[in-house]
């Protein structure tokens, strides 16, 4: 029998699979590190258009804090100049009271009756001082006063009489009031 030497030849066989799978290995870790680095730049790409549009948006949103400032500030100057109208509206409905007080006094105080002082207090409270002939004569005063329409609740603080001269000093206080139809047309303005 003829005796042939196979150990060169799987020798030779084993180099050159080893050879083609270092090829293959080769070519293996070249596509992996090919799609590494494909994935990080789309990864990385994707992180810069989402900083982009967090700086776009963070500028939008200074904008409109700038925007939201003016606002309130605009909010409280309107506040402040409706205050204003209002207190503006209150002293011109308050204007003709005034002349409705001194037309009222004149007409409700009686003869004899001398007012020295007149002094409002508060908002509505008028305080009468002055002097008359007789006890009566204040009396009569306040009857008148509380049929008025612009005075309520008379009521007397002192009254005192001087015995020589017969005449009496007094202090009247009333609370000031508007006629029901003149606050309606407030009201209406």
């Amino acid at each position: 029998m003829t005796r042939i030497n196979l150990l060169p030849w799987r020798e030779t066989h084993r180099v050159e699979k080893n050879k083609e799978f270092y090829v293959v290995l080769g070519f293996c870790m070249a596509l992996a590190a090919g799609v590494g680095f494909a994935g990080f730049k789309f990864a990385e790409d994707k992180v810069n258009f989402q900083t982009k549009r967090n700086d776009r948006l963070n500028n939008e949103i200074a904008l409109l804090q700038e925007e939201l400032k003016e606002i309130k500030e605009l909010e409280e100057t309107k506040n402040n100049l409706l205050a204003r109208m209002e207190i503006i509206q209150q002293l011109q409905g308050q204007r003709p009271q005034i002349v409705h007080t001194f037309h009222e006094i004149a007409t409700r105080l009686p003869d004899g009756i001398f007012l020295t002082a007149m002094k409002q207090q508060g908002g509505e409270q008028l305080v009468l001082q002055g002097r008359a002939e007789s006890n009566a004569r204040v009396s009569a005063l306040m009857r008148r006063m509380d049929r008025s329409d612009y005075f309520t609740k008379p009521r007397l603080d002192v009254i005192e009489s001087d015995k020589e001269d017969g005449i009496s000093t007094f202090k009247l206080s009333v609370v000031q009031d508007k006629p029901k139809t003149e606050q309606e047309s407030d009201n209406g303005i």
